[in-house]
């Protein structure tokens, strides 16, 4: 399913003019120099190929990318590229002669041995230009060659070199062209029905290679690969045990490694170590756009600067085909309500829609999930997802949409300075979850609810920002809880999922959640802001896990505070209302986690209703009287 997709898109890729991608046989490469031969073959000059990049305030410099014949897999083995290749095959120089003295030597030779077989059979003054340097090339006497040694450093660096004779590239030859298609098609394959199209074709050994996947090799991955005995079938190798044709696998790899790259506008969101894509079953972008601008309202902001100079006019392109997907986009960065009716309008919300989640597995690439439903049901789910998670702000600029990533973020220590590192090390497979669920309408994981309560628990506020208990964590909670209940038909804690106080709530875990809010009030009246620990520092996890330990202390020391503070009377007014809402029975000796997240949404939505803006706009600061 997932292959048949990526190939069906493959094929409106290709009928797309803005898009540039590579035909079968031709994958797209980064390369970093062209080799300038004379029409007899000798070397004029080397012409270094590389792009402009901002990234962050310093421009770097990166290979130019270039629609290439499609590349051999290979790991230690010496396998040779046609026209397209790295130092040591195309020019016999490298920096490992040390281990191996003939290391280059044999990979120029077999460089040699395939393109000179290959190019023989085009008639083209290109060709027979590049079989004279092949021929006439030394590698032990490469280096003192004059030109050579000006690029020395660079050509060791392993980038690809292609050819030009006489300043024209030699891929674009036609009749070398028709010499490598030619190459494919006598190829020896085993012919089988192929498992996408149902066609009886040559079937693919090995599989391309998917770039583009943070903590995948650099070289790539394979998203479909058969390494060992176990794995296979019925004494069949590598790819003949899940038949798919060379020509379907070339179109998959092409598409996947489009929408992994910078050329596709609507660039992949990255939760944990599971890297998201999606496409729409149409050449129409608004469909990935509006879904992008659904799951990232905060930072979906794109950094036109930030980008290569071949990406920047197909991008505009696309955006300015999107100029009202782009209105609505603003709207989510700003805060605003999302309008579904304008997100739809134009669109069909019947048209199929794909999610594919990847994540780096050696070698390899594990899918985490894959997802399909009509565009309308994502659009419904996510909206539901932003739904659960309303709850009163603590600050109005604080967004009303919140990221997925921001949520995961939390699960890590405020105290990281790597954070985006430590939430792929730490909570790899909770970001693949977690997306699943909101994309499916499914429960929340239960581990990134345990992870947020751990960090409730362990964190510490700082002097100026609310980090133990802040408005994503609370929304989170909020939403949790709703979404867990939601199938069950009951939930008994609905009444505390509301988007602030409720007064009239009743459950324990909820009212003394109400009032450890009143009771550090009354110690910041009676003290100062300017107090070392707050029993917020001191007591909040074991008053959150087992309140019989603590609230008797608790209650015993409010008597001073309230004596103290300028607003005392009405605050201990408050106390005494809070625990006349309790049972007549001793305070729980322990709360379930469950439970636990109504008792921290009890003490949000108090402490919020403590500071909520009067009709006026004037904040209350203080209980009336």
């Amino acid at each position: 399913m997932i292959l048949q997709a990526l190939y069906d898109y493959y094929q409106i890729l290709r009928k797309d003019p803005e898009v540039e991608i590579a035909e079968p046989g031709y994958s797209n490469a980064p390369v970093s120099y062209a080799l300038n031969l004379s029409a007899g073959g000798d070397l004029l000059d080397i012409i270094p190929l590389f792009v402009p990049v901002q990234q962050g305030n310093k421009t770097a410099e990166k290979p130019l990318r270039v629609n290439v014949p499609e590349q051999v897999k290979r790991s230690v083995n010496i396998a040779a590229n046609f026209l397209c290749d790295n130092a040591a095959y195309v020019l016999g120089l490298t920096g490992k002669e040390a281990k191996d003295p003939a290391y280059a030597q044999k990979r120029f030779e077999a460089f040699r041995e395939l393109n000179i077989e290959i190019l023989a059979k085009a008639d083209s003054r290109s060709a027979r230009a590049v079989i004279a340097f092949l021929k006439k090339h030394n590698p032990q006497t490469a280096a003192q060659h004059p030109v050579i040694a000006h690029h020395l450093e660079g050509l060791l660096a392993g980038g690809n070199l292609i050819f030009q004779v006489e300043g024209e590239a030699v891929l674009d030859d036609p009749e070398i062209s028709c010499a490598w298609k030619n190459y494919l098609l006598g190829r020896e394959a085993l012919e089988m029905q192929c498992l996408v199209t149902g066609e009886i074709e040559p079937v693919a050994r090995l599989h391309p290679d998917i770039k583009g996947v943070p903590g995948a090799q650099t070289k790539g991955a394979a998203l479909v690969s058969f390494n060992l005995d176990a794995f296979t079938s019925y004494g069949r190798e590598q790819g003949l045990n899940s038949p798919i044709s060379q020509r379907a696998a070339s179109g998959y790899g092409v598409a996947l490694n489009y929408l992994l790259s910078r050329q596709n506008p609507n660039r992949p969101i990255f939760l944990g170590d599971t890297t998201v894509v999606y496409w729409a079953d149409t050449a129409d972008k608004r469909y990935a756009s509006a879904f992008y601008s659904f799951l990232n309202p905060e930072f979906q902001q794109e950094q036109e600067e930030s980008e290569p100079e071949e990406t920047k006019g197909k991008r505009k392109r696309a955006k300015e085909a999107e100029k009202e997907m782009g209105k609505v986009a603003e709207a989510v960065q700003q805060g605003k309500a999302i309008d579904l009716a304008a997100l739809r309008k134009g669109l069909d919300e019947s048209t199929r829609f794909y999610v594919l989640g990847l994540a780096p597995n050696a070698s390899r690439l594990a899918v985490r999930f894959f997802l399909t439903e009509p565009f309308g049901v994502f659009a419904k789910r996510i909206m539901q997802h932003y739904d659960d998670l309303q709850i009163e702000k603590e600050y109005a600029n604080q967004p009303t949409y919140i990221s997925p990533y921001r949520i995961l973020a939390e699960c890590v220590s405020p105290k990281v300075t790597r954070r985006d590192d430590e939430v792929k090390q730490s909570w790899s497979l909770l970001g693949g979850a977690f997306m699943r669920a909101i994309l499916t309408g499914a429960p929340y994981p239960e581990g990134l609810y345990a992870a947020i309560i751990n960090r409730i628990r362990h964190d510490s506020d700082e002097e100026k920002r609310s980090v133990k208990i802040n408005y994503i964590r609370a929304a989170y909670i909020k939403a949790h809880l709703i979404r867990k209940f939601r199938r069950q038909g009951q939930n008994p804690y609905q009444e505390a999922l509301q988007m602030s106080l409720n007064e009239s709530y009743t459950h324990p875990a909820y009212v003394l959640g109400r009032l450890f809010a009143v009771l550090e009030k009354a110690q910041r009246e009676a003290i100062g802001q300017n107090i070392n620990a707050t029993i917020k520092d001191r007591y909040f996890t074991s008053a959150c896990a087992s309140p019989a330990s603590v609230f008797p202390i608790l209650l015993r020391s409010s008597h001073h505070w309230t004596t103290k503070a300028e607003y005392g009377g009405v605050l201990d007014r408050k106390i005494q209302d809070l625990l006349g809402m309790l049972p007549a029975q001793p305070f729980p000796s322990r709360l379930s986690l469950d439970e636990q997240g109504v008792f921290v949404l009890g003490y949000y939505h108090q402490r919020a209703a403590f500071y909520a803006k009067k009709d006026n706009g004037e904040e209350e600061s203080q209980p009336e009287e």
